[in-house]
């Protein structure tokens, strides 16, 4: 049950079914509209919700659905069902359209049945085959007129009209042209029509000079239209061809009329599914203009809305440029009873306002403004009290008119109930409203029922504070600039601020100070207790937000650091491979040398000469193979570790992992340090502080050890690389060297050119990519830009 009867209204939901209306295209869905109405069974609501979403994904999707043409054709149904009676061509033609658009929408949801399930379920009402449309089809034309062809009968007869319509003209024109040579007609004159019969303008004092039948005068009776004796007959003949035409025409009309009137039934349950169909599309249409979504519905009474909007309050705001501050709100048998309380003007009101008229959007079928993975519920009861309603004419008074809501409340509500009432025990006494409302309150509580209620009195923060099932909430406001910030804060009671208002808009201090002492130390005390809760909250909120942006960025920089240290060790691991295949081939090469030379020595009976060349090739390849000198690494050399105080500037080395940084700042024990681009905060005794030459010398170790420009070798390297006209055992080391550097540098995606042909570079090149750690994924290029003769790398 609901009440009052004029809810609707007090919630603003006769202006979203005024929207409803404006997106439908048809009577039919205008009329679904007037339909819409609270709704208590759960399958029923998830099948609404379910179908709108549906549609909702359609008009996202772009798919083509029918959006014409959802015509009206009842009217014609009621005429049609009475015998002896037929149906226009207009008419016809309206039910033609209507039932190509129902034919499309049959045809699509059948197509798409796996993707829109429930849209699909309602061509239950839809048992009408094409016979009707073929019917209508083969004697109505494209614009709605009967075809020549519609009978042999109506053939004949249009075929004797144009016959003789064409006789009239040739005699009609001959009459004239021998008029106007006489001078018998107006100079600018032509054959017209006057009375459905073909005539010709005359000048009025030449009437008698030509035989004929007067039909009517222009305006300033100088000139008569007159037909002709010749053409009498020729026109009498057409009129009775016309008549015959439009006996022909109705008895047409008659047959297909009595051909439809047995559909009559299948017609009316088809055109309510199209109905339908316009009521379903425009809900969702008004779904995407508010960015609603389907909610989860539970079994169990819990409401945890996440973002909840008012959808009225955000479309006016929109209208100034000014955007609405969303509500989050969490009830559950726990804290079933939300008592809001806060400042004038600071945004109750329109939160009670906003969970009422979203949750009977919900249990209308509507999908809602939240976001999709809140939790919502299904509640049998509904009333509310909101607003003036004083009644002259019954001698009720606003606080009486109250009274008689809160008589109704607590008789009805139950465990399905959800309630909302604003500025509750307002409209009399303080002392006395405020009692009877925290009776009301608990009367209410004991009930079981949900329910969000708005007040000033500081006796139901307490009720709510103390009792099981009820629970305060309040509305927050800045402290320092004394403005509200309408956000819900459930948990605690909120502040009216009355006296930092008054104080901000400029009232005297003795009026304050008067008022201070009427209300009371111990209400002052709490009331600046709350204020300095809500300060210490929203300073609190800041240094949290602050916190949360560097664990962020802290985040980021450990990721980066993991990468470049896998990137190093991978790299690492590769050089050594490499290293080790060289040095085998090296080492292959060189036994290899040296069993020549043995074998060449003992072929040679040690003679002396020979002996000596074997030798002197033997030290050639010795000296070949010998490392160089000048790129032999140096061993770093220690890095001295000074005394003294850890200062900002100083240069630190971390005991634990050796890593070299840079003082930023020191506060007491915690220490803020840089190493390149990364900063973090470690503890004092972490670290010991170096000499700052040493430190430099390392430097300089460590820039030629590395020998790696990260910044030149970005700006030079390419991520196309080009294979084609080159031998398979070229290719390993390029695209080696090419991946490699490619993820070294961060580069993701890499582009390799190697052509078609007979696929043997690109099987080499692929096999390669198949083993290496660093790549991701590989696949073919778009055919368009090159297809199977290119391959696009994806690394890790």
């Amino acid at each position: 049950m609901q009440y009052p009867d004029n809810l609707e209204s007090k919630i603003n939901f006769d202006k979203i079914k005024d929207w409803i209306r404006e997106e439908c295209t048809s009577k039919l869905g205008t009329d679904m509209v007037q339909k819409v109405s609270f709704s208590k069974d759960l399958n029923l609501l998830n099948r609404l919700l379910d179908q709108t979403e549906e549609f909702r994904q359609i008009l996202l999707s772009g798919e083509l659905f029918p959006s014409s043409n959802f015509l009206n054709i009842f009217p014609y149904l009621e005429k049609a069902k009475i015998e002896g009676t037929f149906l226009y061509e207009e008419d016809f033609h309206e039910i033609k359209l209507s039932l190509i658009t129902l034919k499309g929408c049959v045809d699509f949801f059948t197509k798409f049945q796996e993707d829109y399930p429930q849209l699909f379920q309602l061509l239950g009402l839809v048992n009408l085959d094409n016979t009707l449309l073929r019917a209508i089809e083969r004697v109505l034309d494209d614009k709605g007129k009967i075809k020549n062809n519609a009978t042999k009968e109506l053939g004949l007869i249009r075929g004797q009209i144009l016959y003789e319509e064409n006789r009239l003209r040739k005699v009609l024109d001959r009459i004239f042209r021998e008029a106007k040579a006489k001078g018998l007609t107006p100079d600018d004159a032509s054959i017209t029509i006057r009375g459905g019969r073909m005539v010709m303008p005359v000048l009025a004092e030449n009437k008698r000079k030509i035989k004929g039948f007067v039909h009517d005068e222009s305006a300033t009776g100088q000139t008569v239209f007159l037909e002709p004796a010749e053409v009498l007959d020729i026109n009498n003949e057409l009129k009775e061809l016309e008549y015959m035409e439009r006996r022909e025409v109705q008895k047409i009309l008659m047959q297909l009329t009595d051909t439809l009137r047995p559909f009559i039934p299948e017609l009316r349950s088809a055109f309510k599914f199209l109905g339908m169909v316009d009521f379903i599309r425009a809900k969702a249409k008004l779904a995407l203009k508010m960015n609603a979504s389907k909610p989860s519905l539970q079994k169990g009474k819990i409401i945890e809305w996440y973002n909840a909007r008012h959808p009225v309050l955000e479309q006016a705001l929109k209208q100034q440029d000014r955007a609405i501050i969303p509500l989050n709100i969490q009830l559950d048998h726990n804290s079933r009873l939300l008592v809001i309380s806060g400042p004038n003007a600071g945004g109750k009101s329109v939160t009670l306002k906003t969970v009422a008229l979203v949750q009977y959007m919900l249990q209308c079928g509507l999908l809602v403004p939240m976001d999709p993975h809140s939790k919502c519920t299904v509640f049998q009861n509904f009333f509310i009290d909101i607003g003036d309603e004083q009644n002259i004419e019954n001698d009720l008074s606003t606080y009486s008119s109250h009274l008689m809501s809160m008589k109704y409340f607590t008789q009805f509500a139950d465990k399905k109930t959800i309630f909302f009432i604003d500025e509750f025990g307002t409209g009399t006494e303080p002392q006395f409203g405020g009692a009877i409302a925290e009776s009301i309150l608990l009367a209410l509580n004991k009930s079981g029922a949900y329910g969000v209620v708005t007040t000033h009195y500081g006796n139901l923060k307490q009720i709510a504070a103390k009792n099981q099932g009820m629970t305060n909430g309040a509305m927050r406001f800045d402290v320092d600039k004394l403005e509200p910030l309408y956000q819900l804060e459930i948990g605690k009671p909120g502040s009216s601020f009355a006296l930092e208002i008054a104080t901000k808009i400029g009232i005297s201090k003795e009026i304050i100070g008067y008022a201070k002492e009427q209300i009371g130390d111990e209400r002052v005390r709490y009331d600046k207790l709350l204020n300095k809760l809500e300060s210490e909250k929203s300073k609190y909120e800041q240094i949290l937000v602050e916190a949360q942006r560097k664990e962020r960025l802290l985040t980021q920089r450990l990721q980066e650091y993991s990468e470049l240290k896998e990137t190093l060790e991978s790299n690492q691991k590769q050089l050594i491979q490499q290293a080790k295949l060289e040095a085998k081939t090296i080492l292959d090469g060189a036994n290899k040398k040296i069993e020549e030379t043995i074998r060449s020595i003992k072929e040679n009976k040690a003679e002396k000469e020979a002996t000596k060349k074997a030798r002197k090739d033997l030290d050639h390849l010795k000296s070949a193979i010998k490392p160089d000198k000048a790129v032999r690494p140096k061993v770093p050399q220690e890095i001295k570790i000074v005394g003294g105080e850890i200062q900002a500037g100083d240069h630190v080395r971390l005991k634990d992992n050796g890593a070299i940084a840079q003082v930023l700042s020191v506060r007491n024990k915690d220490v803020e340090i840089s190493i390149g681009d990364l900063k973090s905060n470690v503890k004092l005794n972490r670290l010991e502080k170096i000499s700052n030459t040493t430190l430099k010398k390392e430097k300089k170790a460590i820039s030629a050890r590395m020998g790696f420009d990260t910044t030149s070798k970005m700006r030079d390297f390419s991520t196309n690389l080009d294979l084609r006209g080159k031998r398979g055992e070229e290719v390993l080391p390029i695209v080696q060297n090419f991946v490699d550097e490619g993820h070294m540098l961060g580069i993701k995606d890499l582009r390799i050119v190697h052509g078609k042909g007979d696929g043997i570079l690109r099987d080499i090149t692929r096999n390669l990519l198949r083993t290496m750690p660093a790549v991701g994924k590989y696949e073919d290029e778009h055919a368009d830009r090159g297809g199977a003769g290119v391959t696009l790398v994806t690394l890790r």
